[in-house]
């Protein structure tokens, strides 16, 4: 009985497509049809929702003037290209200083940012007398942030207003990246620690020959993190800065966005492209710097994205 009951389910699986006859788990058996073909449209609907955008923006910025009234403001695909707007924007020095700014911004910020992200996080995931009270000072950054006004004042007291420092320095700390690298280095087996103290190896070495080699990965991933905030924030740059030469390219972005034909001739273009394609192209050149430099950190993204995740 119990052998016919079992013989039935069995068929009743398999006409559904649910399991298979090779003996294996159903989680080890290939999909059915139907599963297949329903997560294929599901991933097609996602990455076209991710694709037509991007695609919408870079057409936009390479269609002609008559082509975007026709299509009232926005191209899917440019019957005639041209490459009025890039050469608008470049032909002056404004967006090259602007990029030149950006550049150093996110180079020495993130540089600052994981070194101190990194030391705090090792310091704190050690059994030290001080790591608890400087952890629940960070943790409550995370509930209760500063101020806007808080901040302006704290900026301008050190004099770093109409300078570069005041767009690294505020941002050169992340509470949430603290928190996952720390989770990383305290799932580092205690043995290599001890046997590198047994060594006569100091801290300082213990970091940079043990602990540093086997966190490629969070490194990474927080290294992405701080990289991508630095190079896209303008808010800060809008609040501490007034010297146009000290703009970076996402406040200029957002500066021809609200002023348009103004921030045009601030930024001395010298031919007059549609102001569409003038926004779409700033928009693609401050996007492919973060989308050239992600494909070298990507084998190491999707090993420490999940970091922290699995135990054992």
């Amino acid at each position: 009985m119990a052998t016919t009951l079992t013989s039935s389910r069995k068929a009743a699986r398999r006409a559904a497509g649910l399991t298979f006859d090779s003996g294996r788990p159903a989680w080890k058996e290939p999909a059915s049809p139907l599963y297949s073909t329903i997560k294929a449209i599901i991933i097609g609907a996602i990455t076209l929702t991710i694709v037509i955008p991007i695609l919408l923006v870079v057409s936009t910025s390479l269609a002609d003037d008559k082509q975007l009234i026709a299509a009232g403001g926005y191209v899917l695909w440019p019957t005639n290209p041209t490459f009025a707007a890039y050469e608008a924007i470049f032909s002056g020095e404004f967006m090259f200083r602007a990029l030149g700014v950006s550049a150093v911004i996110t180079a020495v910020g993130t540089f600052l940012a994981l070194f101190t992200t990194i030391t705090m996080a090792y310091a704190t995931s050690r059994p030290v007398l001080f790591g608890r009270p400087v952890l629940l000072l960070v943790l409550f950054t995370l509930l209760f942030a500063p101020g806007l006004i808080p901040m302006f004042l704290m900026v301008k007291q050190l004099g770093l207003l109409n300078t570069l420092w005041s767009l690294i320095l505020p941002s050169v700390f992340a509470a949430f990246n603290f928190v996952v690298m720390r989770s990383f280095f305290m799932n580092i087996p205690t043995e290599l620690i001890e046997a590198a103290r047994i060594d006569g190896a100091s801290d300082f070495m213990i970091l940079r020959k043990v602990v540093l080699p086997l966190s490629k990965a969070v490194i990474a991933v927080v290294g992405l993190f701080y990289a991508v905030g630095f190079w896209n924030a303008f808010f800060n740059a809008m609040l501490y800065i007034n010297d146009q030469t000290l703009y970076p390219v996402q406040l200029v972005l957002r500066n021809y966005v609200v002023q348009g034909g103004s921030m045009a001739e601030a930024i001395g273009v010298a031919t007059n492209p549609p102001p569409q394609s003038m926004q779409m192209a700033i928009v693609v050149v401050a996007l492919v710097p973060i989308l050239v430099v992600y494909p070298f950190l990507q084998k190491h993204f999707n090993k420490g994205v999940i970091t922290g995740a699995v135990k054992g």
